[in-house]
């Protein structure tokens, strides 16, 4: 019979690499200072704390100097998204939430707590993070299902004077943008002469189109489990309905296999699959980036027969399209500037100092940089700078 993690012993677990890595967790929690005697102990609690409470009561804003606060980022889950496992709940989002921590420190030098909070109701969410925002810099929230992670988002942006950013919307349209940049440079193409498609209208879905069409892309159109989304359909949320209003000006009212013929793009974020047919009927050099994660909406090597570029979400295959490219270096630029928000030219800045960096080493297996070159977040890190300070939103 065999060993479940349910019914396995921790040292059967241990076994398992991945097992034997997360055993105690992946962080820890460390002091910046000594204390080596009576001196520095005064110092750091009392009475030496006193002076620090006293100041900061007068003078809030001066917390971001003398505490943490400046440069620290609660990431937030309640574990009804998680990767591709769905909603496993806030114990079993824990794991994820820590390697995002974990990924803000190395790639970008950011703390960041892991927060798993026990509510779903969106109303329960924002004033539990509203609650806890004082002590952070910034709040990164992840892994939580698509249509409420909208209207979460929204609320504690308009409640909070710092930068909150939901992950798998933003980072991912953020990345995609960048690629589809450079892919569009490869084929001697503007933006504005694509016509896209977008299979998923979750939370990664609905960010990417909005970013593209900010862009200046030609057209796009969204497709969702029941087909494409458009004017008039029934059954759409308030989220699809705007979509609808600002996307498909083809007209397209049935699958998304129908629609990609003659397309330009393919962008998937379903977790559903396409068939080689479809992929077959699109414009020559086309562009396919299926993303779904572990299995993609077709296999990078199928859709090589036709398409001109391939990106995928998985690192064996060439283009990456991977998160970790974007959210440390925005955050990291934000807290530098102490940014009261991320707004929407400094998400474009970041694809575009993204794109810059592949550089003139541009080629159909290099449309975006690997999450290990050097240059990509101190390139991301000062174009959001730059773009905070020019958009108003920073107080450095």
């Amino acid at each position: 019979m065999a060993v479940t993690p349910a019914s396995a012993s921790l040292e059967s677990l241990d076994l398992d690499p991945a097992f034997a890595l997360h055993r105690g967790g992946k962080l820890e929690v460390r002091s910046t200072i000594p204390v080596r005697n009576a001196d520095d102990l005064s110092l750091a609690y009392t009475p030496g704390v006193a002076k620090v409470c006293s100041a900061i009561a007068e003078s809030p804003e001066l917390a971001r100097d003398y505490t943490w606060v400046s440069n620290v980022v609660a990431v937030v889950s309640d574990g009804t998204a998680v990767l591709g496992l769905g909603d496993i709940g806030p114990a079993a989002a824990m794991p994820v939430m820590e390697g995002k921590a974990l990924l803000f420190k190395e790639f970008a030098g950011v703390d960041a707590v892991p927060l798993c909070i026990d509510c779903t109701d969106v109303d329960a969410i924002v004033e539990t993070v509203a609650r806890l925002a004082p002590s952070f810099g910034g709040i990164n929230l992840e892994d939580i299902s698509a249509p409420r992670c909208f209207e979460v988002e929204d609320r504690l942006r308009a409640l909070l004077d710092i930068p909150v950013f939901h992950d798998d919307q933003h980072g991912t349209a953020i990345v995609v943008l960048a690629a589809l940049k450079n892919a569009a440079r490869l084929t001697g193409r503007p933006l504005s002469a694509l016509r896209a498609v977008v299979a998923g209208a979750g939370a990664s879905g609905v960010a990417v189109t909005r970013m593209l069409l900010n862009a200046g892309i030609g057209d796009i159109a969204v497709s969702d489990s029941k087909g494409m989304i458009y004017s008039g359909r029934s059954g759409l949320n308030l989220y699809k309905e705007a979509l609808a209003a600002d996307t498909n000006r083809a007209g397209f009212t049935g699958s998304t296999a129908a629609a990609l013929e003659g397309a330009d793009v393919f962008v998937g974020l379903s977790g559903s699959t396409v068939p080689e047919e479809a992929i077959a009927s699109m414009a020559p050099d086309s562009i396919v980036f299926a993303l779904s994660n572990p299995d993609p909406e077709v296999h990078p090597a199928v859709a090589a027969r036709y398409a001109r570029v391939v990106a995928t979400g998985r690192s064996d295959f060439p283009n990456q399209i991977n998160n970790v490219l974007a959210f440390p270096g925005v955050f990291r630029g934000a807290l530098d500037v102490r940014a009261t928000t991320i707004t929407e030219n400094m998400k474009v800045a970041a694809a575009s100092a993204l794109a810059d960096v592949v550089g003139e080493a541009l080629s159909e297996d290099y449309v975006i940089p690997s999450p290990f070159d050097p240059r990509v977040a101190p390139a991301v890190i000062a174009a959001v700078s730059e773009q905070a300070r020019m958009d108003g939103v920073a107080r450095l």
